[in-house]
């Protein structure tokens, strides 16, 4: 069974839940507006779902409401920021904007953010800066529980660690390639556990290293406590890119990488190096515009192959995704409804609708 809400209502109601575990009303409706655009954008995972952990993570000391960034480094173009453990959708907008400004300065802009709560959607960041006309370069990882594999590995070592390429094209939509590095995203397999699917072969291992298609092998504890991990994409390739990301977002960033055992806490850290360049200041934006938007219109030539109805570019299903849900409304499973109930309970808010 599952629910469905327009945005502007489901906006409401999380942003109570928030403020009631202690975030001010300005911060709890930012930090609703990013989750309810995630869930608009087709990303589930990365949407109102997370607010569960954001409420045990609160209780548990990890998150910290209404805690801005704090600049540790500034070197013009280069910024090294401090998340200090808040809402990652707060303190990473504040870093993204400072990085902007910077780049707007001096062309270019390389900032480091370390100890960020969850960040969310990467994605969004990307769509900051390409509405400024900057090209934008993300690297992220995760402090939780490891819930990714190694290539050649039996059991989880690392995060899904994003990485996320934002490009403007000048008189079309940009170009905003957001990635986990793991086959498919953790969140991704919460809900598909809440709503009793199985998934495709190739994501998973159990908690004995072996094939398996039960999501909640990482979602729930399996035998002896212990859970299975999710794969990286593309074999050794993804499996390269996330180690990229846990050295560059997480050890460049100064918020550290993961190499201890394992534990139930619910916080999420996530540290995220960002590259940010001003193709106009750079000296080719006559011919970045002439070629970028010249190889997009050769791109789109292509036949469609069977079972495609045309051919699109990242960036493209978000905002088909948006403007069907904003239409049609947002689906919430009844299992990740009471999940926010719960919270919600938990905080002393007890009258969302069960």
């Amino acid at each position: 069974m599952a629910r469905n809400f327009q945005a502007g209502a489901l906006r409401q109601q999380m942003a109570r839940v928030l403020q009631a575990a202690g975030s001010s009303a300005d911060e709890a409706r930012q930090v609703a507006d990013n989750l309810v655009m995630a869930n608009l954008s087709g990303h589930d995972s990365h949407g109102i779902g997370m607010i569960p952990r954001y409420v045990e993570s609160r209780l548990e000391g990890g998150l910290q409401p209404n805690t801005g960034m704090k600049v540790t480094f500034d070197g013009g173009a280069m910024l090294a920021i401090d998340g200090q453990h808040g809402y990652g959708q707060v303190v990473g907008v504040q870093a993204i904007e400072l990085a902007m400004e910077r780049a707007a300065q001096h062309g270019s802009c390389i900032m480091a953010l370390g100890n960020a709560h969850h960040l969310g959607r990467i994605g969004h960041f990307a769509e900051m800066a390409v509405a400024r006309g900057l090209v934008a370069v993300h690297f992220v990882n995760v402090l939780s529980r490891p819930v990714v594999a190694p290539w050649g590995g039996s059991d989880g070592r690392f995060g899904t660690n994003p990485c996320c390429i934002g490009i403007p094209l000048p008189g079309r939509e940009p170009f905003v390639l957001d990635f986990a590095t793991s086959r498919v995203a953790q969140g991704k397999m919460r809900v598909a556990h809440n709503e009793g699917r199985r998934v495709p072969d190739g994501y998973l291992i159990d908690e004995h290293g072996r094939p398996t298609t039960d999501p909640g092998v990482v979602v729930v504890p399996q035998s002896n406590g212990l859970l299975g991990a999710l794969l990286p994409f593309g074999e050794h390739k993804g499996y390269g890119m996330a180690i990229a990301c846990e050295l560059l977002g997480g050890a460049l960033s100064g918020g550290g990488t993961w190499h201890r055992q394992p534990d139930m806490r619910r916080e999420v850290l996530n540290g995220m190096v960002t590259i940010l360049i001003d193709p106009q200041r750079l000296g080719t934006g006559a011919a970045f515009e002439q070629e970028a938007g010249a190889f997009v219109d050769w791109l789109m030539q292509s036949p469609p192959a069977e079972g495609f109805d045309r051919l699109r570019i990242a960036g493209d299903p978000e905002r088909e995704a948006r403007a069907k849900r904003e239409r049609e409304g947002i689906v919430v499973d009844d299992h990740t409804w009471a999940e926010i109930v719960t919270a919600g309970k938990k905080v002393g808010l007890t009258d969302l609708p069960a």
